[in-house]
């Protein structure tokens, strides 16, 4: 039985990926933060059947020590301060936990003879202009703390693997979400916001730049990408990416649209809610996952603004 170990187990794309390696028979440990009650939510239906060890990414002896007790077989290091517009206010703790937080990652397993798998971003492009989609070849600059990191964490991952032999790869993933989204991305606050209007029990949402535009997938489909990636006999960075791009405006439209409602009714826009450095585009190119992985997206855009506007209602009617 293989073994894996995940930083962000109880994240969105954690708790998928836990599902999914439980699924392939793995048996799955993940780390968590020491807080006085965990947040399990969203591993809540598998955690008789997972294996949690107290730790953080700010403190190498508590991953060493993971490291010599797991021994596992593939590490997945999802962990980061990854709320972009939060990295503003948050610059050190940011760089802390996503980029220095994957060197002591690298430097815990880089012995052990286990893969190691590096969550990337299509923040580490920023605003890209050397032409009209994004690939693994593309120059990095980034635009926020979050994306600097992310940027410092990918050629940390890089070097390991040029230095030590690693099998250590980067699976640049572009914007996906999914009913586990937490409520301070975009997409959520729209869905959630939706759900109350449609129950009654709010009538205005209100939103930074409505006219970004962003490629976005769903998160399951994502990690399944992680997996195949870490399948490979040779280890190469991956985009993921849907390769269609839509605005903010967009998801608004669709999401209040599915409830009969018109957006322009209920969103306002405010300077409150705009990054510093704002990112207007976001395009990525998956033909080497297509080639190297055999890996397409299974739900679209309009699939996955309903899933999410449906999951929100459900919840906000429950809490009534």
């Amino acid at each position: 039985m293989k073994k894996a170990f995940i930083t962000g187990i109880t994240g969105q794309d954690g708790s998928y990926l836990a599902e999914l390696l439980l699924e392939k028979g793995y048996e799955v440990h993940g780390l968590v933060r020491r807080l006085s009650t965990p947040n399990l939510r969203n591993v809540e239906s598998i955690k008789d059947r997972i294996t949690i060890h107290i730790g953080d990414m700010t403190d190498s002896s508590s991953l060493n020590k993971i490291a010599r007790e797991v021994k596992p077989d593939e590490v997945y290091n999802l962990a980061a301060q990854s709320y972009v517009h939060a990295s503003w206010s948050s610059p050190v703790a940011t760089v802390d936990i996503t980029g220095v937080g994957t060197l002591r990652m690298l430097e815990a397993f880089k012995d052990t003879g286990a893969k190691f798998y590096q969550a990337g971003s299509s923040e580490q492009f920023g605003n890209y202009k050397g032409g009209s989609i994004i690939t693994e070849e593309s120059i990095m600059s980034p635009r926020s703390p979050y994306g600097c990191a992310k940027v410092l964490a990918y050629n940390l991952v890089r070097n390991y693997r040029e230095s030590y032999g690693m099998f250590a790869v980067t699976g640049i993933l572009f914007n996906h979400e999914s009913e586990r989204r937490g409520y301070e991305f975009v997409t959520r606050k729209i869905s959630n916001a939706v759900a109350e209007i449609h129950h009654g029990v709010s009538d205005e949402l209100t939103l930074g730049n409505i006219h970004s535009i962003r490629d976005w997938g769903y998160a399951p489909d994502y990690v399944e990408a992680m997996w195949k990636i870490m399948q490979l006999d040779e280890p190469n960075d991956i985009v993921i990416a849907t390769g269609k791009t839509y605005t903010v405006r967009d998801f608004c439209e669709r999401a209040f649209e599915h409830v009969g409602l018109d957006w322009k009714k209920y969103v306002k826009t405010s300077g409150e809610f705009i990054r510093p450095a704002e990112l207007d585009w976001l395009r990525g190119d998956s033909s080497k996952a297509v080639e190297m992985i055999d890996w397409e997206p299974t739900v679209d855009f309009y699939e996955l603004v309903e899933r999410m506007v449906d999951n929100d209602i459900k919840l906000v009617g429950e809490s009534l």
